[in-house]
């Protein structure tokens, strides 16, 4: 395993991670959970992944259940969760102090854990001042509760405004950014976030580096029905596909998946390899159903070499969606 220094701190998480979202208690029990996170602790994986709206905290129940029965050394791991959507309550949602303190107190007893190594802010909240957002999650920092806060799905200028307010009064600024990245989905990684990563020395630890399971190529042929298409709450997905952009997306993965097998990988690993060949992604986020999957992608730190310049040329070629230079005139 490759370990990557998370932005300018001290923390080292390892390149590839293993996340719950969609999989955690919507789609595996138990069993399956202890197996996927146990491979992929074995293979070095030193961070998971987790949120407070993942199957409503039943995803961190059962990884909280899962690491109890593992018996591993709190110290040797890496654990996140997200703060916004904690419930149905008129307070239960968003990013004040009040929810924020007892978002957090809810997620540590479901994970069963003193604290959480990273707390994220899971999306903006544009209801509530951002000075209350930074001086909360510095609180629940205060208390030992998180080591360190971030964001997820922020744009750059509302990181950069939570930074300046966390300088402007000596407090912890946020450390990373939880941004989606694939190659389907590039814009905010490698454009917008570009002056972040110097600036302010911002990690990423990006989600969906298979763009929801299209870049496995398993919808190449079709919609196959077990899959999370027929998971309720998933029918934006379906939609996607069938629209006119995501059959564009798809016959791009189609000409991928032949450079894959040109290479002797499969296309999902092809997807993560190129996700993890950037030097500004500090973890990606994996996710399974299974032992098996978690074994097939851990295998991707070995195939890096083979993203030769040629290579990146030929999908940059099929992709013909790299982000364009900043304008000189902004």
């Amino acid at each position: 395993m490759e370990y990557r220094y998370l932005g300018k701190s001290g923390l080292r998480v390892s390149a590839l991670s293993f996340g719950t979202w969609v999989t955690f208690n919507d789609q595996i029990n138990d069993d399956v959970a202890y197996n996927c996170m146990k491979e992929a602790y074995d293979n070095g994986v030193n961070f998971f992944d987790n949120a407070e709206v993942y199957s409503g905290g039943e995803a961190e129940k059962m990884m909280g259940r899962v690491i109890k029965r593992a018996e591993w050394k709190r110290s040797d791991l890496v654990l996140s969760t997200k703060i916004f959507w904690g419930g149905s309550g008129v307070n239960d949602r968003g990013l004040s102090r009040k929810h924020i303190l007892e978002g957090t107190d809810a997620s540590l007893k479901r994970m069963g854990t003193d604290y959480v190594d990273l707390l994220f802010c899971h999306r903006p909240d544009f209801e509530t001042p951002m000075e209350e957002t930074v001086r909360a999650m510095n609180h629940v920092i205060n208390q030992g509760k998180a080591l360190y806060w971030g964001t997820s799905e922020w744009s750059a200028m509302q990181i950069m405004e939570a930074y300046q307010i966390a300088k402007r009064e000596h407090l912890i600024a946020p450390l990373m950014e939880q941004p989606e990245y694939s190659m389907l989905h590039r814009e905010k990684v490698e454009k917008e976030f570009k002056h972040l990563y110097s600036e302010i020395g911002l990690g990423t630890t990006i989600w969906s580096p298979l763009k929801s399971g299209i870049l496995t190529g398993k919808y190449n042929d079709g919609l196959p029905s077990n899959t999370r298409l027929s998971l309720p709450g998933y029918e934006w997905l379906k939609e996607r596909l069938l629209s006119d952009d995501g059959q564009k997306d798809i016959q791009k993965v189609r000409e991928l998946t032949v450079v894959a097998k040109e290479l002797g990988i499969s296309m999902a690993q092809l997807a993560l390899t190129w996700a993890l060949s950037n030097k500004n992604v500090s973890t990606v986020i994996t996710g399974a159903s299974s032992a098996n999957q978690v074994k097939e992608n851990m295998k991707v730190l070995d195939f890096v070499s083979l993203l030769t310049e040629d290579v990146l040329a030929k999908i940059e070629g099929i992709l013909q969606n790299k982000p364009s230079p900043e304008n000189n005139m902004k």
